[in-house]
């Protein structure tokens, strides 16, 4: 259900169950935290790009699975940790809309392009659970105060070209895996050491 695919020194991991809008189990995320620690180690690897298949990113957890405890389990910050420590460029490539627990990892990236379909929300308040830890402060860096509690708070469902305005993506686009390419560039010229620099700096 996770797809990793290699192209030089960029890892493409695609989210690949479309016939359940990418709803993430436990198997999922830990496949996803794994594949993330490889590239991590890889001092080839100078990209990750993070993306779905069909026409939704993901749906957040499984149903199933969040009512037997995902919800509120730790692989979720697992996850977006892992994420936000790789040492190369990350990306999230949105293929479609972000919701619930899959805003983890979305946020943990460096960039962000979503297609103009795609919304992003974050459901915590009605669900009656609280948002992972490092969201809230991943989501305040990048939209401001304000912002973040009218996601998290207010649970307003934010457009693609919303999310363009108040910082949350930086590109929207048709072609987010070409995009994500495009972006991706200059850190693929370049050699890791001076891609993890620049990033440190950022």
């Amino acid at each position: 259900m996770i797809e990793a695919a290699r192209e030089g020194a960029c890892l493409t991991l695609t989210l690949n169950r479309p016939e359940k809008a990418n709803a993430l189990t436990r198997e999922m995320l830990v496949s996803l935290t794994d594949a993330v620690g490889t590239a991590g180690r890889d001092d080839t690897c100078k990209v990750v790009v993070l993306t779905g298949a069909g026409k939704v990113f993901s749906a957040g957890a499984d149903l199933d699975a969040a009512r037997a405890g995902l919800a509120t389990d730790p692989v979720w910050e697992l996850l977006s940790g892992a994420v936000a420590a790789l040492p190369c460029l990350t990306i999230a490539a949105l293929n479609g809309t972000a919701a619930g627990g899959s805003m983890g990892m979305v946020l943990a990236c460096d960039l962000r392009v979503a297609v103009p379909e795609a919304k992003l929300f974050y459901p915590v308040m009605k669900l009656g659970f609280l948002p992972q830890p490092s969201d809230p402060v991943r989501l305040r860096a990048l939209v401001g105060p304000a912002r973040a509690k009218l996601i998290l708070m207010g649970g307003a469902k934010v457009t693609a070209d919303e999310a363009l305005t108040m910082g949350l993506v930086d590109r929207v686009t048709p072609d987010v895996l070409g995009q994500a390419q495009a972006l991706a560039g200059n850190a693929l010229a370049a050699e890791r050491g001076h891609v993890q620099a620049i990033k440190r700096m950022a």
